[in-house]
């Protein structure tokens, strides 16, 4: 064996090149001189590595003879910190002498392979922080010594588990900064994978720890890390899958989270320098104030507000947006998935016992599970279960709360389901004195007026944006067979036609006033009443409702529309014809019925009908020439865009109508809008919104909180004897005085009082002589 003392002494030539004459070498001093002149102090690195092998010799002979201890093998203690100290030492100055120490790393990583679970805790620090340096340095390669650290990480040492795990992800993050090499991330994933498919659970669990850590971090955010995390939800480990399954269902929150913490930098540096960002003058200031240097380091300051801004925006942008992602995105057979994962579970033979505040999170999965896609038959029983447990008068209110925004929240998505018997029981709950009852039972009434107003009672009905509104049938899907909103062009060319034509009504005084009577709506208003002043026939133009007048040069005249004989009215293809050629000109952009000018020429005589069969039969024949003229208009409307070709103010004009048509119907609504199917896969259910209005039970410590921050306001308590003994001065004589309440007649003598003492002070400073004395 090998003489401990020995290793810490050095011979005088040594000890005369360091410039020491000590028998003891301080290892730090020699450090920073090797740092500084490495050339000349290959003596002292050859002497400490040598000194350093003798160490690791004498450890291992004496872990040989298994010399035991509480924390761990080695009996001498001064052996240790030596090995430990000295490889500290040769991994600062490795890059100083690459050449002499080419065999250090390897041994640091075979010693730590071989002997790190019988190391001391101390020793085994050390080395690893030995090791770590080299890495850091980009002396030895992450590729080599993965697999140790995550080896290290199963140890029970807490304080080098978390410094290995700490490495590990700030090294492949480091590694990942500039540029993706994806060449060496394939080599490190293979490993970490090998690792988390193996049965060891310990050493499985430290690699989907990881893995999830650099998916968390956005460092592995591809698809081979996404579906090796999935893929770990099978592995034979119970507690494995459950880490794994707890990864994937609660990614939002992790992201939410994420996203606070980076942006609270930026609202700190927002709120503390806001005049940086929104004044002027400090722009000015900047560019022209100051000297050179000082308006350098303005300008400095405002690129950087500007910078913090913009990534604010940046965070807040994508934190609005609905883009929602998670690792479940990336699987690439999601249905095999989730018939795996399902079979897993309905083999499995652990208990499952949810507690009261999981009942939540298990409702939330079930309405996230409901979709339009799936039958109502598959979740009527589920549904009926969850309305019989929790919503029933001898339930307590925070459970018929839940119940109620369950159902809401299921009916959201898959509407059949609700029938107008159990509609209008559970519609009752909105007369409970329980705030989150009686809310959550109007936001059923609310949902319900949008989706299907016929199954409320009338009263709860309201004034819905569309009375005849009703949840599609299970498999039904609308096919757009035209461009989408090419209808609201259409109708928004009508209304502005029609509007324009009503001013233009306004404005001519010789225009005749349309009745708005649903009956000449209907027929065109062919019946004509006796006027009073003359006793002339009149007649009424059967085209109101297009055009204003029927040309001169077309066949048909009025008398021949309403003739005598009560014959029927057809007009020919030549009129037709020229009926659509009058749809380009100007006369056709106004609508007669709306209250165009008709002039007096145009106008016919008014006939007077001796019997009502005649006037059903001219009421027939007017409304069979008004269909004709319809079908003609709208033949000419075709052939106008007969091409099918938009061109871009077309669209520009659709998404103005489209924006004018929400806008209204969101006013309508009252800002609730049923969300698309599509918008509610987006994002999963948040159980906290199942039970929002209800009052959670606050701990001790939310009570005492409660009652300290309504106690900040009051000073100290003492006592009403201790307050009156604590005097801390009190007031003058004058300003008691002033204080004082003085009765009516003691107030008045004391203004005549002073009055005359005012009075006789201005009689002495009269006879006073003030000037200078004669006799001087």
């Amino acid at each position: 064996m090998f003489n401990h003392h020995a290793i810490t002494a050095l011979s005088p030539e040594p000890l005369s090149a360091s410039g020491r004459s000590s028998e003891k070498l301080s290892l730090p001093l020699l450090q920073s001189k090797m740092k500084c002149d490495p050339d000349g102090y290959e003596a002292e690195l050859t002497l400490v590595y040598k000194q350093f092998n003798a160490a690791l010799d004498l450890f291992q002979q004496q872990a040989a003879l298994n010399f035991s201890s509480i924390s761990g093998i080695g009996s001498d203690p001064n052996v240790a910190k030596d090995l430990g100290d000295r490889a500290m030492f040769l991994a600062h100055v490795m890059p100083f002498y690459r050449k002499q120490l080419a065999e250090f790393p390897s041994q640091l990583a075979e010693f730590l392979k071989s002997s790190a679970p019988t190391l001391p805790s101390g020793l085994r620090c050390h080395v690893t922080q030995a090791l770590i340096l080299l890495v850091n340095r980009q002396i030895v390669d992450i590729q080599a010594t993965l697999a140790v650290f995550m080896e290290l990480q199963t140890l029970g040492d807490r304080n080098l588990r978390k410094l290995a795990f700490s490495h590990v992800i700030h090294s492949i993050k480091r590694m990942n900064q500039k540029n993706k090499n994806e060449p060496k991330n394939r080599a490190l994933q293979n490993i970490m994978f090998s690792i988390l498919q193996a049965e060891d659970e310990t050493r499985a669990r430290r690699a989907l720890t990881t893995l999830c850590e650099l998916h968390r971090r956005k460092v592995w955010f591809d698809e081979r890390t996404a579906n090796a995390i999935c893929k770990a939800c099978f592995h034979s480990s119970s507690r494995i899958m459950i880490a794994a399954l707890s990864f994937l269902l609660d990614y939002e929150k992790i992201e939410d989270d994420d996203d606070s913490d980076a942006s609270s930098d930026e609202d700190d540096l927002t709120t503390h320098n806001p005049q940086v960002i929104l004044s002027k003058e400090a722009v000015y200031k900047a560019q022209h104030k100051g000297t050179t240097s000082s308006k350098k380091k303005k300008k400095a300051k405002l690129q950087r507000a500007m910078r913090s801004m913009k990534k604010q925006q940046r965070l807040s942008s994508e934190k609005s947006s609905l883009t929602y992602y998670s690792p479940l995105n990336h699987l690439i057979d999601p249905q095999g998935f989730a018939e795996k994962l399902f079979s897993r579970l309905q083999t499995c033979n652990e208990r499952f016992e949810p507690h009261q505040r999981d009942i939540t999170n298990l409702l939330a999965a079930a309405v996230q599970a409901c979709h339009d896609m799936v039958p109502p038959d598959a979740v009527e029983p589920l549904f009926k279960q969850i309305v019989n447990q929790f919503v029933h008068d001898r339930s307590r209110t925070e459970a018929i709360a839940v119940g109620l925004n369950v159902v809401r929240e299921i009916c959201l998505r898959m509407p059949l389901l609700m029938t107008d018997d159990l509609l209008q029981d559970l519609v009752l709950y909105k007369k409970s004195h329980e705030k989150a009852v009686s809310a959550a039972a109007r936001s059923l009434i609310t949902l319900f007026r949008e989706v299907c107003p016929s199954l409320l009672v009338k009263k709860d009905r309201g004034r819905p944006t569309d009375p005849k509104a009703r949840p599609r049938a299970f498999g039904e899907v609308s096919v757009a067979s035209n461009v989408p909103g090419v209808e609201l062009l259409q109708d928004g060319d009508g209304n502005e036609s029609a509007s324009d034509g009503s001013d233009d009504d306004n404005d001519n005084k010789e225009n005749i006033d349309t009745d708005g009577d649903e009956e000449n709506q209907l027929s065109g208003d062919a019946i004509g009443s006796e006027d009073d002043d003359s006793g002339d026939d009149n007649a009424i133009d059967e085209d109101n409702d297009t055009n204003n007048s029927i040309d001169d040069d077309s066949g048909v005249s009025e008398d021949d529309l309403d003739g005598d004989d009560d014959e029927e009215v057809e007009l020919e293809a030549e009129d037709v014809d020229e009926l659509e050629e009058g749809c380009d000109s100007k006369n056709s952009e106004s609508d007669a019925g709306d209250g165009s000018p008709v002039t007096k020429e145009s106008m016919a005589k008014k006939r007077k009908f001796s019997d009502f069969d005649g006037q059903l039969i001219a009421a027939d024949t007017s409304l069979r020439a008004l269909k004709r003229l319809a079908e003609a208009k709208i033949g000419c409307v075709s052939s106008d865009s007969s091409d099918g070709i938009l061109s871009n103010e077309d669209f520009q004009r659709i998404k103005e109508l489209k924006a004018k048509k929400e806008a209204k119907i969101a006013l309508a609504q009252q800002g609730f809008k049923v969300p698309s199917s599509d918008q509610l896969s987006i994002k999963r259910v948040d159980p906290v919104k199942l039970e929002a209005h209800v009052r959670q039970k606050l701990s001790k410590e939310e009570r005492l909180a409660l009652i300290r921050a309504g106690r900040e306001d009051r000073g100290k308590y003492m006592a009403r004897a201790a307050i009156k003994q604590k005097k801390t001065g009190g007031l003058s004589n004058r300003q008691k005085e002033h204080k004082k309440a003085m009765p009516l007649a003691a107030k008045r003598a004391k203004v005549a009082k002073s009055r005359q003492e005012k009075k006789k002070k201005q009689q002495r400073a009269g006879k006073q002589f003030r000037g200078r004395k004669a006799w001087k």
